[in-house]
């Protein structure tokens, strides 16, 4: 009767046990983050990454047709371009099999802003305040390559490790130094060039440039960029609406 009682105590404390070590399983599965997985009107698939209380697609936005179904012209002509008004796309080099796959589409300001939304639902492209939230989390929490918090020495943890021209440059994104801060982001920048207003293309492996929704003036545009020989991930407000840039987008 004694070694009964004796161990109904233990099956108890067993039980609660494993309900225990279940409920933490449970819990540390529940707090995991799961990266999101995004797909565009199209079909092609884009994957994130989160990012203090943000999360950003991590490829750059490639789709060619308006959240509601309607076409993003494809403009391949250069005056055509440098005359738009409207919302175009296209291609580096006008060459969609070398490039869409890897850095995605150029897009001009029209296209970013129009009411039919180039973003995915529930994503859209981030306002200049939005694009500073980043930078300033990056720098509040030392991803500047050295690992200090003033200044801006963040291009190197947003870009990419490989696909940028080399740089001898001490913190540059093109330079192979600090490589624990090389893409610590998870944010993958590549340096995709950009269409110019004129409607030539330049800067492919030399720059990254990224449009934000934010409107500067009657003709420019609030932006982004990185290049291979500089540790800054600069904003810029002399770009011209009529610019091809690439779009990132941030979670609504």
């Amino acid at each position: 009767m004694k070694k009964k009682i004796f161990i109904y105590p233990l099956i108890i404390i067993g039980f609660f046990l494993i309900l225990n070590i279940s409920c933490k399983k449970k819990d540390e599965n529940n707090n995991k983050q799961i990266p999101i997985i995004v797909t565009d009107i199209d079909g092609n698939i884009y994957h994130t990454v989160t990012i203090g209380t943000q999360v950003w697609m991590v490829e750059n936005l490639r789709v060619t047709h308006y959240r509601n179904g309607d076409s993003i012209p494809n403009v391949t002509d250069s005056t055509a371009w440098s005359n738009l008004t409207t919302g175009a796309c296209c291609w580096y080099n006008n060459d969609a099999t070398t490039y869409a796959n890897t850095y995605g589409a150029l897009y001009n300001w029209f296209a970013v802003t129009d009411s039919r939304n180039i973003a995915p639902t529930g994503w859209h492209v981030p306002t200049d305040t939005e694009w500073k939230t980043l930078e300033n989390y990056l720098l509040a929490n030392g991803y500047n390559y050295d690992g200090t918090t003033t200044g801006n020495k963040i291009a190197k943890s947003l870009a990419f490790d490989a696909g940028w021209i080399y740089s001898s440059n001490e913190g540059a994104v093109g330079n192979t130094d600090y490589p624990t801060y090389r893409n610590k982001t998870g944010f993958t920048a590549l340096p995709g060039g950009f269409r110019k207003n004129i409607g030539i293309f330049i800067n492919i492996g030399f720059g990254g440039y990224w449009w934000s929704s934010t409107e500067y003036s009657q003709t420019n545009v609030l932006t982004r960029y990185m290049l291979y020989n500089c540790e800054l991930f600069t904003d810029n407000s002399t770009n011209l609406k009529i610019n091809g840039f690439s779009v990132c987008c941030v979670k609504d």
